[in-house]
């Protein structure tokens, strides 16, 4: 079962992260559409940022794999949290281990953590 976490907890997990491991940048990765990022984003603020639409994942795994590791930690981003429920579950079930799904998405993010992203 995946993690659901909250963008208002999100910050307490990202802090959690680079505690644990000084050296890891945590990763939020957002599987929208072009489009949509055009027109609504977060912004990197003490982890990395990464968009790859949902339907590149699975032509872009080895890389994701090579690049991070199984083990880096992961937090996808879509906009209401169901794309990035199913793309969290697809890198669990491809061997990744630290990954959750930012429920509500970029939507709630907009809501709780950030106004100043548009809502959609």
């Amino acid at each position: 079962m995946i993690a659901q976490l909250s963008p208002a907890d999100f910050p307490a997990w990202r802090d959690s992260v680079k505690a644990a491991a000084p050296a890891v940048l945590p990763l939020v990765l957002d599987v929208r559409e072009p489009w949509e990022l055009q027109t609504a984003s977060v912004k990197e603020d003490g982890f990395a940022l990464m968009h790859i639409p949902m339907r590149d994942i699975p032509a872009r795994l080895a890389e994701l794999q090579q690049t991070l590791g199984s083990d880096h930690p992961i937090a996808c981003l879509c906009h209401h949290g169901m794309r990035s429920l199913q793309v969290a579950n697809y890198l669990t079930q491809s061997g990744f281990t630290e990954v959750v799904n930012l429920q509500g998405g970029i939507d709630a993010w907009s809501q709780q953590v950030d106004p100043s992203v548009p809502i959609y």
